[in-house]
């Protein structure tokens, strides 16, 4: 027996080794480094640079090697450019160097589209970061919550407890009535049912929260309170406050005009078509060649003896491309409007939702005190109620009822109280702040 009894103990305290409890910056790190979602838009960033990094890249010249081998048979070419009878074999080697000079800016204006390009798609990766916070944040005031409400149950339940312990020996002295055990017995049933049903509600929602971290979930998983959730609350921005900040601080919009500044760029690009474009060349080319049957120089000789190069510049002037260059200003002049008229449709849902938020909060913050209030007033009443039965002045019934009330007032509070919490971190989620 003492064998079994030192290896559960020991049992135990590896249990509560293994445990770990996240911390709420803890449950962000892991969510942000697992989310499929934000990893799929961390990818596309990386290709939205990679796309601005060679629009820069572009302004180089470009040089191209060439190697050819030919056979001729009957007539052939040879290193005099003279046509003659005869078999023939030669190697063509060649380097080529082009540099456009001037294209109408279009070069650089691609540059500027590609860097807005991807400056929106850093936006929109912080956006997908600030939702998977805000959605860590939910989950994590939920369990706080649970936690709350649990250590209520807990609370009422063991009072019960000792109550029907002190009944039970008072109905085997004879100076209880056995109805009144009853009735506290059934209210200890119920209240065993109601912590259940808490425990269950807090084992789920940590299992949400796990799901969205992408970790796996076991009875060791569990969470730390913050700090900022024993903090003072602060006094609520006002509506515009929060707007003005939104407008300024938010992915999405600074997202929507970076998408606008890409659109503008590839208009001036589309333009720049109607511009002559100029390039400078340069080649560099030597050849071998081998007469079947007859005497041939050797192939370094060759080489140096047949060696050329040259330089050119070449104008390209656009006169007619099938109305492509019209129509495709056109049709970026429409994607700036379009673009334009988005930005203020994303302005006008951000005010409208920063609107309902801060009232929400300042009902939020109503409702909660109103719910304090409440809380105290039916603890006072449970605790006369309590003294009452105690001292035999009053029913299991009464006292069950005041205890009842006192706990339904009492999850009243918690849930009003996270309820302002979470109305308050939506303000702050809008806001682009640290939650």
């Amino acid at each position: 027996m003492k064998r079994l009894l030192t290896l559960w103990l020991s049992l135990t305290i590896a249990l509560t080794l293994c445990a770990y409890n996240y911390t709420f910056e803890e449950c962000v790190e892991v969510a942000l480094n697992n989310n499929l979602t934000l990893q799929q838009q961390r990818q596309e960033y990386s290709l939205q640079r990679l796309q601005y990094t060679q629009s820069r890249q572009n302004l180089l010249p470009s040089l191209n090697g060439n190697i050819a081998q030919n056979f001729s048979f009957g007539r052939a070419t040879g290193a005099d450019n003279v046509t003659i009878s005869q078999n023939m074999a030669n190697t063509n080697i060649a380097l080529n160097a082009n540099l456009i000079i001037f294209d109408g800016l279009a070069m650089k204006f691609k540059i500027d589209e590609a860097r807005a390009n991807m400056e929106a798609s850093e936006h929109t990766t912080r956006q997908v970061e600030l939702n998977i916070r805000m959605n860590i944040t939910t989950m994590f005031l939920q369990i706080l919550l649970n936690k709350e409400l649990l250590n209520v149950a807990d609370t009422q339940l063991l009072t019960t407890q000792q109550n029907v312990e002190r009944s039970r020996q008072l109905v085997q002295q004879g100076r209880l009535a056995e109805g009144e055990l009853l009735t506290l017995e059934s209210q200890l049933a119920n209240e065993q049912l109601q912590r259940t049903e808490a425990q269950n509600r807090l084992l789920l929602s940590l299992l949400d929260l796990a799901q969205a971290m992408n970790v796996t979930y076991d009875d060791n998983f569990d969470i730390t309170i913050p700090q900022w959730l024993t903090d003072e609350q602060q006094l609520l921005p006002t509506n515009e406050e929060v707007y003005n900040a939104a407008l300024r601080n938010r992915p999405e919009i600074q997202a929507a005009h970076a998408q606008l500044l890409a659109k503008q760029h590839a208009l001036k690009t589309a333009k720049a078509a109607y511009s002559p474009v100029l390039s400078a060349g340069a080649n560099l080319s030597t050849g071998y060649y081998h007469k079947f049957g007859a005497d041939n120089d050797n192939f370094g000789n060759q080489l140096s003896n047949n060696l050329s190069s040259g330089v050119a510049l070449n104008l390209s002037i656009p006169i007619f491309d099938k109305m492509q260059t019209p129509n495709n200003i056109t049709r970026q002049k429409i994607a700036i409007e379009s673009q334009q008229t988005q930005i203020t449709q994303v302005e006008q849902t951000l005010k409208k939702e920063i609107d309902q938020a801060y009232y929400n909060a300042i009902a939020a913050q109503t409702q909660q005190l109103s719910a304090q209030q409440a809380e105290h007033s039916a603890k006072e009443a449970y605790r006369y109620a309590e003294q009452k039965y105690l001292a035999g002045r009053s029913t299991a019934y009464e006292f069950n009822s005041a205890k009842n009330s006192y706990t339904a007032a009492r999850s009243q509070y918690l849930q009003a109280k996270f309820n302002y919490l979470f109305k308050v971190k939506i303000l702050t989620y809008y806001m682009a702040q640290d939650l």
